[in-house]
């Protein structure tokens, strides 16, 4: 079970964009994650007729390690880190680990 999860609301600890908010768009692998928002870069395009391509400057988002982000916890209004608990009837789910609050998904 993943800690970070597509449409989870993460906060960047460190890095260019600390402090920062979005949502998580895709989970790449196990540890790389592409937020909205976050980690923007300028490309340089070349134009490609064939595919009807304009060429030009675009700005897009790079994937993030999720190492670097923590899950938003609207509580304490904070990023906060995650736990993985298995309840009585055999589930897992995620709580936060500041105040054991389970993570609404």
């Amino acid at each position: 079970m993943e800690k970070i999860r597509k449409g989870d609301e993460v906060v960047v600890v460190t890095g260019r964009d600390k402090g920062k908010r979005g949502g998580v768009v895709e989970c790449l692998d196990d540890s790389m994650l592409l937020v909205s928002g976050i980690n923007r870069v300028k490309k340089h395009v070349r134009p490609n007729p064939m595919k009807g391509e304009q060429g030009g400057i675009i700005e897009k988002e790079m994937p993030i390690h999720a190492s670097n982000v923590a899950l938003f916890n609207s509580a304490t209004s904070k990023g906060d880190r995650v736990g993985i608990k298995v309840l009585e009837d055999g589930r897992k789910v995620r709580f936060f680990k500041s105040n054991g609050e389970l993570v609404e998904a």
